[in-house]
């Protein structure tokens, strides 16, 4: 049974810190309307896509911090933002938005979102689970900070798979199966959302696995030169990229293989503010772990490739087929410890 669908990374050059918003978000519709020209059915877009990635900065001022966030309940209603989602229902392509969500109670969560066309509303939110970095700056004043930890919460959402409508055609639907059939692999596509730092945590694309998700989506904002954050010696910074990009393609390519899903990974790239420089990579993974469609530039760039989600079944009913091959009751350190607690000493 062929499932195929054409999705896109859409991916996000620069954005500075005195960027206005709906600047940006225009940006994101002109990517849209090359995505419809590519008959696209699935965009996605990065991590805080809306601003500048300003976690990097100490910001003192609440008038400034709350500018960088959508604030209420429903972002699709959101102002300045509201035109991306119109134009998203109008070209009939679902999105995955990222952006700094501010709720009611005043809690800042980095978030994303996955809109449906077809539906018209959005079906799933996501909150990053795995905040990087430091709640202070570093002492260093050169140094590129992430401070994640300062202005958002762990994401309390946990990892919802879900069923998006209206992708693939005569998808296996409750009213039309008959009793006894299997419908695995059938019906509307599962997916599952991370965000930046997740990608790097096998327990996050497992959960989602142990699902069904057949795609997991991701936007991320990687700094290309970020030694203090690593805890590394300082590198030259070409040589810092490329052991970014080499790690951002190694977990994605990776965990894409061991959960025998596609993937699509969206970045937000190039130089901010003329000084910070954020690395580019968007892919789109196979379930066997090929890249089968990359960005070329750091600027915005929309990265197309048509995938068949029929694909996913070798992986999830041979090699990696859980019901048959996980022994769980090996895995107790898992749920149960989070840092590292060596053997005694010889």
């Amino acid at each position: 049974m062929s499932r195929q669908i054409t999705v896109a990374a859409a991916q996000v050059g620069a954005v500075h810190r005195d960027a206005d918003k709906k600047d940006t978000v225009q940006r994101l519709i002109r990517l849209l309307q090359k995505a419809a020209e590519k008959e696209v059915k699935l965009v996605v877009f990065p991590e805080c896509t809306l601003t500048t990635f300003f976690p990097r900065h100490f910001i003192e001022s609440q008038e400034e911090l709350d500018k960088y966030f959508e604030h209420g309940e429903d972002v699709t209603q959101s102002p300045d933002v509201k035109p991306l989602f119109d134009e998203a229902r109008s070209q009939g392509i679902d999105i995955v938005l990222g952006y700094a969500e501010r709720d009611p109670d005043g809690k800042g969560w980095n978030t994303c979102v996955y809109f449906s066309a077809s539906e018209g509303k959005v079906i799933s939110k996501y909150r990053k689970v795995h905040l990087p970095g430091t709640k202070e700056p570093f002492a260093d004043p050169a140094a590129t900070n992430q401070l994640e930890k300062r202005y958002f919460t762990p994401g309390n959402l946990g990892f919802p798979a879900f069923r998006a409508p209206g992708l693939v055609p005569d998808a296996a639907k409750q009213s039309t199966v008959k009793e006894g059939d299997s419908t695995t692999g059938k019906g509307d596509p599962i997916f599952g959302m991370l965000i930046c730092n997740d990608r790097r945590w096998p327990e996050a694309w497992r959960i989602y696995t142990l699902q069904g998700a057949e795609l997991i989506v991701f936007g991320f904002n990687t700094g290309a030169n970020m030694s203090h954050l690593w805890g590394s010696k300082p590198m030259p910074p070409d040589k810092a990229e490329a052991e970014a990009l080499f790690h951002s393609k190694l977990v994605q390519q990776a965990n894409s293989y061991m959960n025998a899903c596609f993937s699509i990974s969206s970045a937000r790239c190039g130089l901010d503010d003329g000084k910070y420089d954020l690395i580019g990579g968007s892919a789109i993974c196979s379930p066997e772990g090929h890249i089968l469609a990359e960005a070329k530039t750091k600027e915005d760039e929309l990265v197309v490739a048509k995938i068949d989600l029929s694909e996913c079944r070798q992986g999830k009913e041979k090699t990696f087929d859980y019901a048959r091959h996980r022994r769980i009751e090996t895995y107790g350190l898992i749920d149960k410890q989070t840092g590292v607690v060596e053997p005694d000493l010889l």
